[in-house]
């Protein structure tokens, strides 16, 4: 059995269990058949490895606005981003499943007046959000994904 978990950091010393057990938590709670992971929002993020170029799939919480779904980037203030968003730098085409459906997008990092407007969407499904953003001393980017036409 295929997990979809690729972890593609090569000086990070973790293994990725930390983010196999949340993909084990969202196919868990229904996976595929649902878009709620322990009761909160939720979609399913494929992006493409930056060093070994293979699929990566996380569950993340996600907002909509203006037609395009919202995704915030960051581990709790944690100093390095998320896997995810990393990968994102070199492969920005990304595909999502919201419930049944399966769309593909483009991803990419919300300018300062996007990211004003949009922090309230995703504060609004997971409140501790607010909380990150207090913890760090950086801005914790908002990913927007373009869904393609």
């Amino acid at each position: 059995m295929t997990t979809g978990i690729d972890w593609d950091h090569p000086t990070d010393p973790r293994d990725g269990s930390w983010q196999l057990e949340h993909v084990k938590q969202y196919v868990g709670s229904g996976g595929t058949e649902g878009q709620y992971w322990n009761g909160t929002q939720t979609l399913l993020l494929t992006t493409v490895g930056r060093i070994s170029g293979h699929p990566v799939r996380t569950p993340l919480i996600y907002g909509e606005a203006d037609g395009r779904y919202l995704l915030v980037a960051s581990k709790g203030g944690a100093d390095e981003h998320p896997l995810w968003f990393r990968n994102l730098s070199a492969h920005p085409e990304v595909r999502i499943q919201v419930g049944t459906r399966i769309l593909q997008g483009t991803a990419r990092t919300a300018n300062a007046e996007e990211r004003a407007a949009y922090w309230p969407v995703m504060v609004k499904h997971w409140p501790a959000y607010d909380e990150y953003q207090a913890r760090t001393d950086r801005e914790i980017p908002i990913v927007v994904i373009e869904p393609a036409a």
